[in-house]
């Protein structure tokens, strides 16, 4: 199960780390890991997926540490992706919370 939440929510993992600011490949993988154990080999197809449907772009940044870095940064296709998938992650979370508790049934406030 807990392969399948993480494929279903890493995509606005990403959108919503990168909405807050542009990150390297790298540093999103790090990112994430600390709170969800992903790999390298999970989040640069994934990256590449999200800029060929125009969520992200991309930009090279020289390094004096080691060689150029790819950036990437959110679209404003993206961030109307990103908000619907936050608002839908947060009403199926609410739901799940509510079944848990045991106050199916119960009205909310």
């Amino acid at each position: 199960m807990q392969s399948q939440l993480k494929r279903g929510t890493l995509e606005l993992c990403v959108l919503s780390l990168l909405w807050r600011g542009d990150c390297y490949g790298y540093e999103l993988v790090n990112k994430i890991s600390d709170c969800l154990q992903v790999t390298e080999g999970t989040i640069y197809p994934l990256l590449k997926r999200l800029k060929d449907n125009g969520s992200i772009d991309s930009y090279i940044v020289e390094s004096q540490e080691g060689p150029p870095r790819k950036y990437y940064n959110i679209t404003d296709r993206g961030r109307v992706i990103r908000e619907e998938q936050e608002t839908e992650w947060r009403r199926f979370s609410a739901a799940i919370n509510k079944l848990l508790d045991g106050e199916e049934g119960k009205e909310t406030v």
